[in-house]
C-alpha cells in the first residue's frame, strides 16, 4: 500500500515539494509531516492494539479519497489533491488497524493539512482583509508611540518614509503558523473542551497583532536605525521573533483561562459526614 500510495501521489508529492521552496508562505510545509509523526510518538501510551484483521470500512474513504483526488484534476484545483492524500491515509489506517486506530491517529492526519497550500481565491479572501487590518492597527500602534503615522490605502507614512504594507506582508504565514500551534496545542494537552474553544478563537487576534507589532518595528527602524536595517528585520529575523511572541501570548490566554475558571469539587452532604466514602468530582 505505501508503495501504491508513492507510485499514484509523486506527481502531487513533488508539486507540493517545489511549492514549499517558492511559496514563502508554505515554506513550513517541510516540517509538517516530521510533526505529525512526532504527535504520535508523544502520544504513543494511549495507541490501540490493531484488530488484527482488515476493517473493510476503511475501503469508503480510499474510495472518497479516489473521487476528490479526480475531482481535483478535473476542476484544476491542487488544493484538492492534496486534501485527498489525507483521506487516503485515513483510510488506509482504519483499513489496516481498525476504529480505534484511526481514533489514535486523527489528529496527527489532520495537522497534515497544514502543508497543502490553500486555493488562490482563499488566499486572496484571507490575504486582503488581514493586509486592510494590519495596516491600520500598525498606524494606530505608531502613533501611540508618539510618531506622525498616517495609513493611506495599504501604505503607512512616517515623516518621509512610506512603508508598504504588501500582500506578502498581511499577515497570512503568521496567521497559519498561529493556527498550527493552536492545533497542536489542542491536540496534545489534556485540557477542558472551553480552554481548547477559546484558544482557537484567539488565533486570528493574535495573527493581528503580532503582524501588526512587526510592521510597526519595521516603521520605527526606518525612522531611527536605517532602511537597511528595517529591511533585514522584516524579512529575516521577524518571522523567528514573531512565532515566539505568538506561542507566548497563546500561553498567556490559556494561563488567564485557568485563573478565571477554577475547577471545584462537588461534595454531598452524606460524604462530608461519612469519611469513608470516596469523594467524587
Amino acid at each position: 500500500m505505501a508503495a501504491l500510495f508513492f507510485w499514484s501521489y509523486r506527481p502531487v508529492l513533488s508539486d507540493l515539494w517545489q511549492t514549499w521552496g517558492r511559496e514563502a508562505d508554505y515554506s513550513h510545509g517541510y516540517l509538517v509531516g516530521p510533526l505529525a509523526l512526532t504527535f504520535l510518538w508523544l502520544r504513543r501510551a494511549a495507541c490501540p492494539t490493531p484488530e488484527g484483521r482488515l476493517s473493510l470500512c476503511g475501503l469508503f474513504l480510499l474510495g472518497l479519497s479516489a473521487a476528490v483526488r479526480v475531482a481535483g484534476a478535473l476542476w484544476y484545483i491542487e488544493a484538492l489533491q492534496g486534501w485527498s492524500m489525507l483521506l487516503w491515509f485515513a483510510g488506509a489506517v482504519w483499513l489496516l488497524g481498525g476504529l480505534a486506530m484511526l481514533r489514535f491517529c486523527a489528529p496527527a492526519i489532520g495537522f497534515l493539512a497544514f502543508m497543502i497550500p490553500l486555493p488562490f481565491r482563499v488566499e486572496g479572501m484571507l490575504s486582503l482583509p488581514l493586509q486592510r487590518t494590519a495596516t491600520q492597527l500598525s498606524c494606530w500602534m505608531l502613533q501611540c508611540l508618539g510618531q506622525p503615522a498616517i495609513a493611506e490605502g495599504n501604505v503607512v507614512l512616517i515623516n518621509d518614509t512610506r512603508l508598504m504594507v504588501a500582500e506578502a506582508c498581511s499577515g497570512l504565514r503568521i496567521f497559519m503558523s498561529i493556527l498550527a500551534l493552536a492545533y497542536a496545542y489542542c491536540a496534545l494537552i489534556d485540557k477542558p473542551w472551553w480552554t481548547k474553544a477559546s484558544l482557537a478563537a484567539s488565533v486570528l487576534p493574535i495573527a493581528l497583532l503580532t503582524n501588526s507589532i512587526r510592521i510597526a518595528a519595521t516603521g520605527l527602524m526606518h525612522e531611527f536605525v536605517s532602511s537597511r536595517a528595517a529591511h533585514v528585520f522584516s524579512h529575516d529575523l521577524a518571522g523567528w521573533l514573531m512565532l515566539p511572541l505568538a506561542a507566548f501570548l497563546m500561553y498567556v490566554v490559556v494561563r488567564y483561562l485557568t485563573l478565571l475558571i477554577v475547577q471545584v469539587e462537588t461534595v454531598s452532604a452524606r460524604e462530608l459526614l461519612n469519611p469513608n466514602v470516596t469523594l467524587q468530582g
